[in-house]
């Protein structure tokens, strides 16, 4: 990535840096603000040394985190979160880049991570558990009570294909505003 593509662009899609790239700069003594905007959970699971966690829900309000004087690489698990924050944050802040393939492809990089111990099911078990416990209580009821308890069934297919179009899962949005998961 060369230097130029850390100016504030009008294109609506944010400069990236590769995983093994990101990694040899920081090594070269190359100076930036790492920002994970996942949930704290998945930053617990496993982070990049020296990423701050700063939730994509919380992005605009703690602006004041964000330091002025280096380029801000943001992350996320595969790189659609980081995106979505970096067109929030484009007005606040002149050099944005996302990681491209987030934590997946640092990881994937064999690239370090720092995990911190929890004892907490992590987001996407959680989701997993509710979908799947609602699938089976709406089978059941609708065999065995009314057919209309089904359009349940849908629901929970059409929330798990839109989390897999888009990136994002509006039941692990929900889940993470949970007290159990702050």
């Amino acid at each position: 990535m060369s230097t130029a593509t850390l100016a504030p662009s009008t294109n609506p899609t944010a400069p990236t840096v590769t995983a093994r790239e990101l990694s040899a700069r920081l090594s070269q003594g190359e100076r930036f603000q790492l920002i994970d905007v996942r949930s704290p959970q998945e930053y617990a699971e496993g982070h990049v040394p020296g990423a701050m966690n700063l939730p994509m829900d919380q992005a605009e309000a703690r602006l004041s985190d964000l330091q002025h004087r280096d380029p801000v690489v943001l992350i996320c698990q595969s790189g659609t979160r980081a995106t979505v924050t970096c067109s929030i944050l484009r007005s606040h802040h002149d050099s944005l880049i996302v990681l491209e393939g987030g934590t997946k492809a640092w990881r994937e990089a064999a690239l370090p991570v720092v995990t911190t111990s929890t004892t907490r099911l992590s987001l996407m078990r959680q989701v997993q558990m509710i979908a799947g416990t609602a699938l089976m209580i709406s089978t059941a009821l609708a065999f065995f009570v009314h057919t209309g308890w089904l359009i349940v069934s849908a629901l929970v297919g059409v929330g798990i294909f839109g989390a897999g179009a888009t990136g994002t899962c509006a039941m692990a949005t929900l889940l993470a505003k949970m007290p159990w998961n702050r």
